[in-house]
């Protein structure tokens, strides 16, 4: 089973909290909204310390550093049978600001060129109900353990 570790970050602005979400980057969601959204997450390095490898994630897919406290979710397990493992940060992030770490694929297909498209292409803050559309439907619990426990 594959495993990712993630973070989800969260601000309050006007007494409402807003969830930071990114979008992939890449040929094959360009034209894709709904569902598509994510938190930045990843796989581990060899014995990287899971909390380690998710603040590392979030670095290179943003370019920001999420800093303590940090609240542990439960994990969730996507459509493709990855378990995510997630924690919950504040923090603020300017979403134009977005530095994100580059992947390379065969562009178009069959066509032997070799292109590069950064791995997140977008993130934006979001309010609950709008996270909860954009979000990948499988970590819509991420969202709602955090926003419980927000209002608790």
């Amino acid at each position: 089973m594959k495993i990712s570790y993630g973070i989800l970050l969260f601000r309050s602005t006007n007494n409402n909290t807003e969830y930071l979400l990114v979008h992939p980057g890449g040929p094959y969601f360009k034209n894709r909204n709904e569902g598509l959204w994510t938190i930045p997450k990843g796989e581990s390095l060899p014995n990287e310390i899971p909390l380690i490898t998710a603040i590392r994630e979030f670095e290179e897919e943003t370019g920001y550093t999420p800093i303590p406290p940090f609240i542990e979710l439960l994990p969730i397990i996507q459509k493709g049978g990855k378990k995510v493992f997630c924690w919950a940060a504040q923090g603020d992030l300017n979403p134009d600001t977005i530095k994100s770490n580059t992947f390379t694929i065969e562009w178009p297909p069959k066509s032997g060129k070799q292109s590069e498209f950064p791995e997140i292409n977008r993130a934006g803050w979001f309010s609950f109900e709008e996270a909860k559309n954009l979000i990948n439907e499988k970590q819509i619990p991420l969202l709602e353990q955090l926003n419980k426990i927000i209002k608790e």
